[in-house]
Protein backbone atom coordinates (compact mmCIF):
# COMPACT_ATOMS: atom_id res chain seq x y z
CA UNK A 1 0.00 0.00 0.00
CA UNK A 2 2.72 2.27 0.51
CA UNK A 3 4.75 1.38 -2.03
CA UNK A 4 1.10 2.77 -4.07
CA UNK A 5 1.11 5.57 -2.07
CA UNK A 6 4.75 6.43 -2.94
CA UNK A 7 4.26 6.02 -6.90
CA UNK A 8 1.09 7.50 -7.04
CA UNK A 9 2.67 10.98 -4.81
CA UNK A 10 5.65 11.10 -7.40
CA UNK A 11 3.23 10.49 -10.48
CA UNK A 12 1.35 13.70 -9.26
CA UNK A 13 4.69 15.77 -8.61
CA UNK A 14 5.86 14.48 -12.26
CA UNK A 15 2.46 16.04 -13.56
CA UNK A 16 2.98 18.90 -11.72
CA UNK A 17 6.07 19.56 -12.86
CA UNK A 18 4.55 19.33 -16.81
CA UNK A 19 2.30 22.02 -16.05
CA UNK A 20 4.51 24.82 -16.01
CA UNK A 21 5.85 23.75 -19.19
CA UNK A 22 2.28 23.49 -20.84
CA UNK A 23 1.73 26.88 -19.70
CA UNK A 24 4.71 28.28 -21.47
CA UNK A 25 3.62 26.67 -24.77
CA UNK A 26 0.40 28.58 -24.66
CA UNK A 27 2.28 30.57 -27.61
CA UNK A 28 4.90 31.71 -29.15
CA UNK A 29 6.98 34.53 -27.23
CA UNK A 30 7.23 37.98 -28.66
CA UNK A 31 10.81 39.29 -28.96
CA UNK A 32 11.22 42.70 -30.88
CA UNK A 33 8.74 45.48 -31.80
CA UNK A 34 10.20 47.39 -34.83
CA UNK A 35 8.58 51.16 -36.24
CA UNK A 36 9.64 52.07 -39.50
CA UNK A 37 8.32 55.26 -41.93
CA UNK A 38 8.25 54.69 -45.62
CA UNK A 39 6.92 56.13 -48.89
CA UNK A 40 2.93 55.76 -48.29
CA UNK A 41 2.50 54.10 -45.14
CA UNK A 42 4.11 54.08 -41.12
CA UNK A 43 5.36 50.41 -40.39
CA UNK A 44 4.70 47.99 -37.22
CA UNK A 45 6.41 44.89 -36.80
CA UNK A 46 6.04 42.23 -34.32
CA UNK A 47 8.74 39.86 -34.21
CA UNK A 48 7.84 36.09 -32.53
CA UNK A 49 9.93 32.95 -31.93
CA UNK A 50 7.44 30.82 -32.95
CA UNK A 51 4.54 30.33 -35.87
CA UNK A 52 2.54 32.52 -36.74
CA UNK A 53 -0.62 33.61 -34.36
CA UNK A 54 -3.90 34.14 -35.63
CA UNK A 55 -4.19 37.77 -35.95
CA UNK A 56 -7.73 39.85 -35.87
CA UNK A 57 -7.94 43.26 -35.25
CA UNK A 58 -10.48 46.03 -34.85
CA UNK A 59 -10.67 49.63 -34.39
CA UNK A 60 -11.44 51.92 -30.96
CA UNK A 61 -11.51 55.31 -30.00
CA UNK A 62 -10.75 54.31 -26.40
CA UNK A 63 -8.38 51.49 -24.82
CA UNK A 64 -8.67 49.63 -21.42
CA UNK A 65 -6.98 46.59 -19.87
CA UNK A 66 -8.27 43.27 -20.90
CA UNK A 67 -8.14 42.03 -17.15
CA UNK A 68 -8.86 44.90 -15.34
CA UNK A 69 -10.86 47.21 -17.71
CA UNK A 70 -9.04 50.19 -16.37
CA UNK A 71 -8.81 52.82 -19.07
CA UNK A 72 -4.96 53.05 -20.69
CA UNK A 73 -4.12 56.39 -21.72
CA UNK A 74 -2.28 56.82 -25.64
CA UNK A 75 -1.58 58.97 -27.91
CA UNK A 76 -3.71 58.72 -30.76
CA UNK A 77 -7.27 60.03 -32.28
CA UNK A 78 -8.18 56.54 -33.11
CA UNK A 79 -6.82 52.81 -32.42
CA UNK A 80 -6.44 49.63 -34.47
CA UNK A 81 -6.06 46.93 -31.98
CA UNK A 82 -3.67 44.31 -32.80
CA UNK A 83 -5.32 40.82 -31.43
CA UNK A 84 -2.71 37.49 -31.58
CA UNK A 85 -4.06 34.72 -30.23
CA UNK A 86 -1.74 31.60 -28.96
CA UNK A 87 1.23 34.47 -28.49
CA UNK A 88 2.32 35.99 -25.51
CA UNK A 89 4.82 38.91 -24.28
CA UNK A 90 5.48 37.60 -20.72
CA UNK A 91 9.19 37.49 -21.31
CA UNK A 92 9.38 40.22 -23.71
CA UNK A 93 12.20 42.73 -22.39
CA UNK A 94 11.15 45.94 -24.31
CA UNK A 95 8.85 48.83 -23.50
CA UNK A 96 5.03 47.74 -23.35
CA UNK A 97 4.34 51.40 -24.64
CA UNK A 98 6.00 53.59 -26.21
CA UNK A 99 5.24 56.81 -29.10
CA UNK A 100 6.46 56.53 -32.18
CA UNK A 101 8.57 60.04 -33.07
CA UNK A 102 9.77 60.18 -37.07
CA UNK A 103 6.56 58.60 -37.96
CA UNK A 104 4.00 60.74 -40.14
CA UNK A 105 0.23 58.88 -38.60
CA UNK A 106 1.00 56.61 -36.19
CA UNK A 107 1.73 58.48 -32.75
CA UNK A 108 2.10 55.09 -30.23
CA UNK A 109 2.03 51.20 -29.74
CA UNK A 110 0.48 50.11 -26.67
CA UNK A 111 0.51 46.78 -24.91
CA UNK A 112 -3.47 46.37 -23.78
CA UNK A 113 -3.54 42.33 -23.02
CA UNK A 114 -1.12 39.77 -22.20
CA UNK A 115 -3.34 37.04 -20.71
CA UNK A 116 -3.59 33.22 -21.46
CA UNK A 117 -2.57 33.18 -24.56
CA UNK A 118 -3.95 36.39 -25.93
CA UNK A 119 -1.87 38.97 -26.96
CA UNK A 120 -3.09 42.73 -28.12
CA UNK A 121 -1.31 45.98 -29.33
CA UNK A 122 -3.19 48.78 -29.67
CA UNK A 123 -1.38 51.51 -32.35
CA UNK A 124 -2.36 54.74 -32.39
CA UNK A 125 -2.84 57.27 -35.46
CA UNK A 126 -4.57 60.26 -36.38
CA UNK A 127 -6.35 61.05 -37.73
CA UNK A 128 -8.97 58.90 -37.67
CA UNK A 129 -10.18 56.68 -40.26
CA UNK A 130 -6.79 55.68 -42.29
CA UNK A 131 -6.71 52.47 -43.86
CA UNK A 132 -4.10 49.65 -43.19
CA UNK A 133 -2.72 46.23 -44.07
CA UNK A 134 -1.72 43.41 -41.94
CA UNK A 135 0.83 40.38 -43.60
CA UNK A 136 3.32 38.01 -42.29
CA UNK A 137 6.90 37.22 -42.96
CA UNK A 138 8.11 33.79 -41.73
CA UNK A 139 12.05 32.96 -40.88
CA UNK A 140 11.15 34.90 -38.49
CA UNK A 141 7.77 35.11 -37.54
CA UNK A 142 6.60 38.87 -37.82
CA UNK A 143 3.35 40.07 -37.53
CA UNK A 144 3.44 43.28 -39.94
CA UNK A 145 0.91 46.39 -39.63
CA UNK A 146 1.30 48.61 -42.52
CA UNK A 147 -1.00 52.44 -41.37
CA UNK A 148 -1.38 54.67 -44.48
CA UNK A 149 1.00 57.81 -44.27
CA UNK A 150 -0.01 59.44 -47.52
Amino acid sequence: MKRIAAAALVAVGMAVGVVPAASAAEGNELTAIRTGLHAGFDRVVFDFNGPRPSVTEYRATSLEHCASGKPITAKGDEFLVVSMRSANAHNYPGPRAFDTPGLAKVKSVTNTCDFEGHLDFAIGYAPKGLSYKITFLDNPTRVVVDINNS
